[in-house]
């Protein structure tokens, strides 16, 4: 791994225009994802939940799902225990639908279907998730349907900090980590690593053996500010995962204890340089983005078959400020590639876009925005996709807020181009999946904005989605575009109480109606989807700050999923029961530098499954410290 991050250091400048790096401006009252340049949270014209520092901070969790399950909209799907595989689907999306974005950095596994592997994503060196739900592919492209997540990591410093923790608890579980923030002359740093071991219990429902997992998160950051109009901005990820799994049988359907595993590395860089003009009215964005992954099955010890991707970017934006207005065009080059070890040769796939993004913000109530995308495929048809948007206030305390959107997902190199021998033969004429998205919403502030408000209504229609499951006969499936269309209807609502200094309330509630066309005119329900989801969320902190303690409760309703059994109808959909998961996290600061953290998770002990065959962990416990030096 290391010498892969010295080949990205040594070839990297950085994407432009995904994000500005949120290490540039007000964290608190800027994204950097909901439009080309960073915009005023007040100003979003779509439904935006912000994880900030305080929240990573109280909660004290490992990995970012854990968060994400109190998100609106969002359901978290993990086949087994912790470092098993994990998926996360945003209003009824499938989970490849969904962009991810480190740093601004793409970084859905065109090796994994172009999904994100959630179950390594920890809360290493994390200062920010940034969260913007429906289409966004006018501004972001490929796989940014139903939402994108950007995670932002901490900057540098020009003042000395070090912080550290070490844990350990149910399971076997032993996690421990140390980052630092400090300057070499004018060059800002922040270095970080983290590990977490599990030993784990069996991911198969009726199984004894136990399934561990292993997880080393690098991270690296640096900034320059040249002089006043020139600064430069690297940021680089790395991560070596091994997690077991087990086997489905075939006699059963069901997965049963196996000698199974997968070991994963993957890596993400960006190097930027910003250029202003004009007196900062122009400012010229040149960047490139690297992504690289390698996935390998094993079965006693010995790899059954390897998939590996790596990714090129190449950006230049340029915004221009039109007295308050903002026009940001940019374009940009991707290009990927693809390998896995059944396939007779390599696979590749380019593509040049051009982006214009517009920002109305002259009049101090009405925000308007209009984003247009142009995509040159190689291997598909040209397309456009748009984006137009308003936000008006009503008053200092309302806001109304409408969308409409159009987003493309293109099909993955594995339904292209998959070959499993046993069971799967991919097809090269697949077409793009379409989608058309509307959205009104509603932001309530109360009682001098101690009280927060929001509701939002959607509506998705999806066109030509791939079911990657359609029988060729002889045990083998292919993929295929579906005739008819996919519906995703949806209301998300979410509530804040700032109590007091010391106490904070907070909750949210998911209805979601999701139905695919198999066939014309014969709906079903989109499995892994639950139809109602809620969370709720209470934290106290003493007046001396010394004391903190967070308590969540995140409940699912019933979701379908699909079971293979051997013999006909070979496929079926079954329901999977309610469940809350309950988490409690309580902290001591003993000394300035030095804070006791006590955790338990699935603390009402819930038997409960979110993928069929799969078991989950029971009732843990964690103790732990963190010490800190510096700022």
């Amino acid at each position: 791994m290391s010498n892969r991050i010295v080949l990205s250091i040594a070839g990297v400048a950085a994407l432009a225009g995904s994000a500005v790096f949120a290490a540039d401006h007000n964290t608190e009252e800027m994204l950097v994802t909901a439009a080309r340049t960073p915009l005023e949270l007040s100003r979003v014209a779509s439904a935006t939940t912000v994880i900030d520092s305080d929240d990573l901070e109280r909660r004290q969790s490992r990995y970012v799902t854990d968060f994400l399950r109190s998100v609106p909209g969002f359901a978290v799907s993990r086949s087994g225990v912790e470092g098993a595989f994990t998926e996360v689907r945003v209003r009824g999306s499938e989970a490849n639908q969904v962009l991810v974005l480190i740093d601004g950095v793409r970084v859905n596994d065109p090796a994994l279907s172009d999904s994100f592997r959630w179950e390594q994503l920890t809360t290493a060196n994390v200062e920010r998730i940034e969260i913007v739900r429906g289409p966004q592919s006018a501004l972001w492209g490929t796989d940014a349907v139903g939402a994108v997540v950007n995670i932002i990591s901490k900057p540098g410093s020009d003042d000395f900090s070090a912080d550290g923790f070490l844990e350990a608890g149910s399971d076997d579980v032993l996690s421990g980590g140390f980052s630092s923030r400090f300057s070499l002359g004018k060059v800002k740093l922040n270095a970080a690593f983290e590990r977490i071991t599990t030993g784990g219990e069996s991911i198969a429902r009726d199984g004894v053996e136990k399934d561990d997992s292993d997880n080393n998160t690098y991270s690296l950051g640096a900034a320059l500010d040249v002089n006043d109009d020139v600064s430069l901005d690297f940021r680089v990820r790395a991560v070596e995962a091994y997690s077991q799994f087990d086997e489905t049988e075939f006699g059963t359907g069901f997965p049963v204890d196996s000698d199974s595993a997968n070991d994963n590395e993957t890596l993400s860089a960006r190097t930027q340089l910003k250029l202003n003009a004009l007196d900062d009215q122009i400012t010229h964005t040149l960047a490139i983005d690297w992504y690289q992954s390698e996935n390998t099955n094993l079965a006693a010890g010995i790899a059954t078959n390897t998939a590996e991707s790596d990714r090129l970017t190449l950006s230049l934006q340029s915004d221009i400020q039109l007295d308050r207005d903002i026009l940001s065009v940019a374009v940009e080059r991707e290009d990927t590639d693809f390998e896995q070890s059944f396939l007779t040769e390599k696979q590749s796939i380019d593509v040049t876009s051009a982006v214009v993004d517009y920002q109305g913000l002259s009049s101090e109530q009405l925000s308007w925005f209009l984003s247009a995308r142009y995509d040159d495929n190689s291997d598909f048809d040209d397309a456009w996709t748009g984006r137009a948007a308003v936000a008006y206030a009503l008053s200092d305390a309302t806001q109304l807020r409408a969308s409409v959107g159009s987003a493309r997902k293109n099909p993955t190199f594995t339904e292209r181009f998959g070959f499993f021998p046993t069971t799967f033969v991919g097809n090269p004429d697949l077409k793009p999946e379409r989608s058309v998205s509307y959205e009104l919403g509603l932001g309530q502030s109360l009682f001098d904005d101690a009280v927060d408000l929001q509701l939002s209504w959607y509506r998705q229609d999806l066109k030509d989605e791939i079911n990657g499951f359609v029988p060729l006969g002889g045990g083998l499936a292919t993929a295929e575009n579906l005739d008819g269309k996919s519906e995703r209807r949806g209301v998300e609502a979410s509530a804040s109480w700032a109590i007091s200094e010391q106490i904070d309330l907070s909750a949210s509630y998911t209805y979601l109606d999701a139905n695919e066309e198999l066939t014309p005119g014969a709906e079903e329900p989109e499995v892994r989807r639950p139809r109602h989801v809620g969370s709720v969320q209470g934290a106290y902190r003493s007046s001396d700050g010394r004391f903190d303690t967070t308590l969540t409760a995140d409940y699912s309703g019933t979701r379908t999923d699909l079971f293979f059994p051997p013999v006909p109808p070979f496929v079926e959909t079954v329901q999977l029961g309610t469940y809350w998961l309950v988490d409690l996290t309580a902290q001591y600061q003993v000394t300035d530098a030095l804070t006791l953290v006590v955790r338990g998770q699935n603390l009402l002990d819930e038997d409960y499954e979110e993928v069929f065959g799969y078991n989950t962990l029971g009732r843990s416990a964690y103790v732990g410290f963190r010490a800190s030096i510096g700022n």
